[in-house]
């Protein structure tokens, strides 16, 4: 008689609150239970442990639970069940009643953990049925509680679950109660009160527009937030939403010159003289430059491809092999050169004679030899007697001939280069037979 009693104010409470809340979320769940006590219950009535079953298996075991917010949720358990009696005493019978508060986690997984805890009333009684109304030891009982949720569709899942129970008056002490059933979810609410049920709803955490399915259009331009890569600004739907306002393909949100057209991988700015340096940061914009030097050109006073910074010769046209510097040393040159300037030719000639000339080339190998780095350009020149093309010819000659001889000396030859600048480039000075006959000469200049 008891149990029926206290089924039927559970299944009172069950309809009470399913009607105040006809839209919220369900879940009701059916199962079994089983007890056990983890020491003696003191009190009027006692129980003690070693009487009963170390665990006792009964039914039903009933839940209603309303979800609150996120996986918050509030409800009503019933519970009931027999200890089983393994000595003389006859079995007790055992009935709880508790409001609950409960938690998940991952409710969208295929398995869920939960927590649970509340407070409640439990009965224990010994003997017959009448002697336990009578009694009527009820008692004030706190529990908490673990458990799995595991989806069986939709709408169904199968759960198990342990929990620690204290009663706190007579009968007094602790019990474990283990339960494992079906559950079922039904209803549908409208969690963000914006008109769509949350089971169609999908935002249903934030008020939304019916032509939207529930989701929101904070920037009215059409696009739902859901799918509104800017949701706070108002773009086109084939920017996903996004504003472009320069119109350079690069959405104003990665933009970093929104108002002025550039190029993407310089996100969005531009880049006039296209040295990757854009132009708000180029102080040459319009000379292309190194990223290193602000966009401006390194200086390279001598022209010779070596910015003056990496130039070790920076006055001087050199090699990227010598940093910059020729590869024969100006000190050198000038040695060769005032030892050149003993080296004649006659008005129409280019064959070395003279014991002056001779030593002088000579002289020249022995610098050579002393610098074996340096490489030399034997220049040719002419005076202004006779026809241009023909002194372009003879400066050309006159240079091989010297060439010629200081590899006979034992100069490599791959040291050594000849050019012609026939009557171009005469000794300056009055025209006299004096300086006409310094012009017919050579001169040595670095290689490179």
């Amino acid at each position: 008689m008891k149990n029926l009693k206290l089924i039927a104010l559970f299944v009172l409470l069950v309809s009470t609150l399913n009607a105040q809340t006809s839209e919220s979320p369900w879940l009701v769940s059916a199962g079994f239970n089983a007890v056990g006590l983890q020491g003696d219950l003191t009190g009027s009535t006692p129980v003690s442990k070693n009487d009963y079953k170390s665990m006792s298996f009964g039914v039903p075991s009933l839940s209603v639970f309303r979800s609150i917010y996120g996986g918050l949720s509030l409800g009503a358990q019933l519970s009931l069940n027999t200890l089983k009696s393994e000595s003389s005493v006859s079995d007790a019978s055992f009935s709880t009643i508790e409001g609950a508060v409960k938690y998940g986690f991952s409710r969208d997984s295929k398995v869920s953990p939960f927590l649970k805890a509340g407070f409640g009333r439990t009965s224990f009684g010994v003997g017959n049925e009448d002697e336990f109304n009578e009694a009527r030891n009820a008692t004030d009982t706190y529990f908490g509680s673990a458990g799995l949720s595991f989806k069986l569709g939709s709408k169904f899942s199968a759960f198990v679950e342990s929990s620690y129970r204290s009663t706190q008056d007579a009968p007094k002490g602790n019990y474990l109660q283990h339960s494992f059933g079906i559950a079922y979810g039904f209803g549908s609410g409208d969690t963000d009160k914006d008109g769509v049920s949350d089971k169609k709803d999908k935002c249903p955490d934030v008020p939304g527009l019916k032509e939207f399915e529930g989701c929101p259009d904070t920037d009215a331009d059409g696009i739902p937030d859901d799918q509104d890569n800017c949701p706070e600004e108002a773009g086109p739907q084939e920017n996903n939403g996004c504003p472009d306002t320069d119109g350079d393909g690069v959405l104003d949100k990665d933009d970093a010159c929104v108002d002025v057209s550039g190029l993407a991988d310089l996100n969005g700015c531009p880049d006039s003289d296209e040295d990757g340096v854009i132009d708000s940061e180029d102080k040459c914009p319009q000379e292309a430059g190194e990223v290193e030097n602000n966009g401006c050109p390194w200086p390279d006073q001598d022209n010779d491809g070596i910015a003056d910074k990496d130039d070790a010769c920076p006055d001087e046209a050199g090699t990227s092999e010598g940093n910059g510097c020729p590869d024969t040393k100006k000190e050198v040159l000038n040695q060769m050169n005032s030892v050149g300037s003993n080296i004649l030719f006659p008005a129409n000639g280019f064959k070395l004679m003279g014991k002056k000339t001779l030593d002088a080339i000579k002289e020249v190998k022995r610098i050579l030899d002393e610098n074996p780095t340096a490489s030399i350009l034997i220049e040719g020149h002419a005076s202004t007697d006779g026809g241009e093309k023909i002194n372009q010819v003879i400066s050309l000659k006159r240079a091989e001939s010297v060439k010629a001889k200081l590899i006979e000396l034992g100069v490599d030859e791959s040291r050594i280069e000849v050019k012609a600048f026939g009557e171009s480039m005469p000794i300056e000075g009055e025209d006299s037979i004096e300086t006409r006959s310094k012009s017919r000469r050579v001169e040595f200049k670095s290689k490179s």
